[in-house]
């Protein structure tokens, strides 16, 4: 569950602002389309190969 604290003074753009960052970085939103749809397993470790494989082409900096 992600909340946040606003401050008696303090500007609810801000507080929004804040509110979107942690949920941003929490993974909430990333769990959920994760889940939404079902990949079969053979594809799923098709799409991991696919993924190690462009991680390894990168360059090293």
């Amino acid at each position: 569950m992600v909340g946040i604290t606003v401050g008696e003074n303090e500007n609810i753009d801000k507080a929004l602002k804040r509110f979107k960052k942690k949920y941003e970085r929490s993974g909430i939103l990333k769990e959920y389309k994760k889940r939404t749809f079902f990949v079969k397993p053979s594809v799923k470790k098709r799409m991991e190969r696919i993924k190690a494989a462009r991680r390894a082409h990168r360059p090293v900096r």
